[in-house]
């Protein structure tokens, strides 16, 4: 495990938060045997991952106070009234105890109104989202009431919980335009916090549906309800994977010219042969042949096992090229060994991309 992660799962979860997290719950559970309690939520720690000390929290939780759902939820919620500690770790056991205990016909107003409280201190996005999958209809209509909620942590959730790719949760089954129905209410939110789930959650559509999300897009800049300067924060950041991706109707959209009337030549690659560890040295000449706003992107394909190949954009810049400037883009790009892509030796291409279309490509290569 890199040390940045174990130094942040020890940051987050430790001594300290567990001990500030049983004093909580024995403020208002007085059989709570707090030394027994502590010791055995911290006695595995060192054997688990950051998530997987949440589940175990979770399990204590269920250990040490009541069998009863409904009086340990109660007994939870009553621990952080006057509790100013909101995005404390610890706390996302208590969402997780309810999605393992109180996902259920029996429970199921209860529990989504738990959710709805406990989120207020720490996001309850993960564990919605098996609600979402069990109960789909009752729990899309509890997020779009959240989504008109006056907390502002209730409203995000309406839009997070929702995402159809959350980084490191449970997948979701449902139809992502019913996920989506919560964002006609958010986009025009006045805080950042929210609008920045809206805009992942649409820049998760836009890896399934392009058209909808510029649609979408489209229909809330016409309104005039969010100002201008967040709207514009809001597309672009909803159209990020697109604009890598150089997908042609994404910048129409954006105002771009998929044919900008430029010249690009001289493409070299100072040192095509490198190892792992180095870094190639490129470089182009971009001419205007009229004035043009340019999104100046690299594409690198990646030789990987049984002959595939898969690739990745990167950014360059931005930039308005003037009719007959000239200019010298120069870049390195490392080639380091990561924990998230295997390297493999053997031929690379480099393309350059501009405005979404494809110019000039050399190949390179990582040798041993």
């Amino acid at each position: 495990m890199p040390e940045a992660n174990k130094a942040l799962k020890d940051e987050l979860f430790n001594i300290e938060t567990v001990s500030f997290l049983s004093k909580c719950i024995k403020n208002v559970y007085l059989p709570l045997d707090e030394d027994e309690f502590i010791n055995d939520i911290i006695s595995p720690f060192n054997n688990l991952e950051l998530k997987e000390r949440i589940y175990w929290i979770s399990k204590m939780i269920e250990k040490h106070l009541p069998d009863s759902y409904i009086t340990t939820v109660n007994i939870l919620l009553s621990s952080l009234v006057g509790l100013d500690s909101e995005g404390m770790f610890a706390l996302a056991a208590y969402p997780d105890y309810v999605s393992t205990n109180g996902c259920s016909e029996e429970h199921l107003d209860l529990s989504l109104n738990m959710l709805g409280e406990f989120t207020k201190w720490f996001s309850a996005e993960f564990a919605i989202r098996r609600f979402i999958n069990e109960f789909p209809e009752a729990t899309s209509n509890k997020m779009l009431e959240w989504s008109l909620s006056d907390n502002v942590h209730q409203r995000r959730l309406a839009s997070e919980g929702l995402r159809p790719k959350l980084p490191w949760a449970k997948g979701i089954a449902i139809d992502y335009k019913i996920g989506a129905k919560p964002l006609s209410n958010l986009y025009f939110d006045d805080v950042r916090y929210v609008t920045r789930s809206v805009a992942n959650h649409l820049n998760d559509i836009s890896k399934i549906d392009p058209k909808y999300v510029l649609s979408t897009l489209a229909k809330w800049k016409k309104t005039g309800k969010q100002n201008t300067k967040e709207m514009a924060y809001i597309i672009s950041h909803s159209l990020r994977t697109l604009v890598k991706k150089g997908h042609l109707d994404t910048m129409e959209f954006l105002g771009y010219n998929t044919s900008p009337k430029i010249k690009v030549s001289n493409l070299e690659i100072e040192n095509p042969k490198i190892t792992i560890g180095e870094s190639i040295k490129f470089s182009f000449d971009i001419l205007g042949k009229k004035t043009e706003q340019l999104i100046i992107d690299y594409k690198v394909i990646y030789p990987m096992a049984r002959n595939k190949t898969s690739e990745k954009v990167f950014k360059i810049k931005k930039i308005e090229l003037k009719k007959d400037d000239k200019m010298t883009v120069s870049k390195k790009h490392p080639f380091r060994l990561m924990t998230t892509k295997k390297l493999y030796t053997g031929e690379y291409k480099l393309i350059i991309q501009i405005n979404g279309s494809q110019y000039l490509e050399e190949k390179f290569y990582i040798v041993t």
